[in-house]
């Protein structure tokens, strides 16, 4: 008996080993990227949701936060039906293929990489549930609850589906050499294009630029940009997929350029206005959040600080001059923010991931100057691409149920009129 249970541990060790050596199954990767994963369920919802809800009127903030929890929960039965199937399976420049549908033909013993596949399909439905999120921001408070839906199943099928596959599932921009470590082009530059092309379409807000329209509660607006800094640690560490040097990496630039990010806003803030505030130390941990995304396990600690210091003074500029030279009703500034900051992360990233900048480096034969213009041609595609697919994704659901709420709906708040309750009865 002594013998049988000594023979049985010596095996058990032995295939362990062979299992950790033949780069299998790490179980280390697996509990990481399963609390990667809750981390960016995290910054969907509560954060954005409290982050975008406290920017608005008191009338309008239940409606918002409706959007975002629905929003998130459809994409995730999207992602799960189609979505997966297309983004990372094998097919074409754009698509991969219906071989994944509902997750026929992934058993929960399927291995991607180090980690179970299932851990990672949901590690990457939760990207694709935080980018439709964040694009409701961008024209909050006017439109109908109906159009929402009707233009997140159209844009996520036609464009994140596409991007996500461009970039990371095979497709036409990773062959070309894109460099996108978390998401600056799939996440931030998609959503924040569709986000403004709405805005433009659903026109501005009653009473925008002549009576205030001023945030309800800061205190939400804060506590939503701590938890999407605590949650993005997920976001950018995670897109790693191993609890190794490279989400260390991540997760040290994270903090550095989130840091940099708020005091550039805070300085340039308290230059311009002569007062530092709240919101824009809060938009600050956005700024920095979102330019250092697609350099996260990059670029060195050095080139972070730099991306996050650029870029809280680039969002700045994205909210007020830019704001004002498109007039457009941003309501979120999800364009000032995700769209500048995204933008200029992308581009920056080809400058830092440069071995002699501290960064990991080019592949063989790419030169700084040639990875800077495989990223602007990233930038590029990704802004004609969801400009396109969003402008048709609106009208189709304004030909269906129109985009807009009646003036006297609009007047009296969305929460009562779409959803029948108010969030403050006293």
């Amino acid at each position: 008996m002594l013998k049988k249970f000594i023979f049985s541990l010596a095996f058990l060790f032995s295939s362990t080993a062979f299992a950790d050596e033949a780069g299998i199954v790490d179980k280390a990767d697996n509990g990481f990227m399963m609390i990667c994963t809750a981390l960016v369920l995290f910054m969907s919802v509560p954060g954005i949701a409290l982050f975008y809800g406290g920017l608005l009127r008191s009338k309008n903030v239940l409606s918002m936060l409706s959007q975002i929890l629905v929003t998130f929960s459809l994409i995730a039965v999207l992602w799960i039906t189609y979505g997966y199937s297309l983004s990372f399976g094998e097919g074409n420049w754009f698509y991969g293929n219906f071989n994944n549908l509902l997750l026929t033909g992934i058993g929960i013993t399927d291995v991607s990489g180090s980690i179970y596949e299932l851990i990672w399909v949901a590690f990457q439905g939760s990207f694709a549930c935080i980018t439709c999120c964040l694009i409701p921001g961008a024209f909050a408070e006017r439109i109908r609850f109906s159009a929402v839906l009707i233009f997140m199943v159209l844009w996520f099928t036609f464009s994140y589906i596409p991007m996500a596959h461009m970039v990371w599932g095979g497709g036409i921009l990773g062959d070309e050499g894109a460099l996108d470590f978390a998401g600056g082009t799939v996440v931030h530059i998609n959503a924040a294009i569709a986000g403004i092309v709405g805005a433009y379409l659903i026109k501005n807000r009653l009473g925008y630029n002549r009576e205030p329209l001023k945030p309800f509660n800061l205190p939400y607006v804060y506590l939503g940009a701590a938890i999407l800094y605590i949650g993005w640690f997920g976001f950018n560490a995670g897109s790693s997929t191993h609890a190794d040097e490279i989400a260390g990496l991540a997760f040290i630039n994270t903090v550095a350029a989130t840091a940099a990010a708020v005091l550039a806003w805070t300085l340039a803030e308290w230059f311009l206005r002569g007062k530092p505030s709240c919101l824009g130390s809060a938009s600050g941990v956005i700024a920095g959040l979102v330019g250092v995304t697609p350099a996260a396990g990059l670029v060195g600690v050095g080139g972070a600080m730099l991306i996050g210091f650029i870029c809280g003074f680039a969002g700045v500029w994205g909210v007020s001059t830019l704001k004002r030279m498109l007039k457009v009703d941003d309501t979120c500034d999800v364009f000032g923010v995700h769209g500048v900051c995204g933008i200029v992360g992308c581009i920056l990233t080809g400058i830092f991931a440069s071995e002699s900048l501290g960064g990991v480096g080019y592949t063989e034969g790419t030169t700084m100057v040639s990875q800077v213009g495989i990223q602007l041609m990233s930038v590029i595609t990704c802004v004609i691409w969801t400009a396109v697919v969003a402008y048709i994704a609106y009208k189709i659901a304004d030909i269906c149920v129109g985009l807009r709420v009646s003036e006297e709906h609009e007047r009296e708040g969305l929460d009562i009129n779409s959803h029948g309750e108010s969030a403050f009865n006293s």
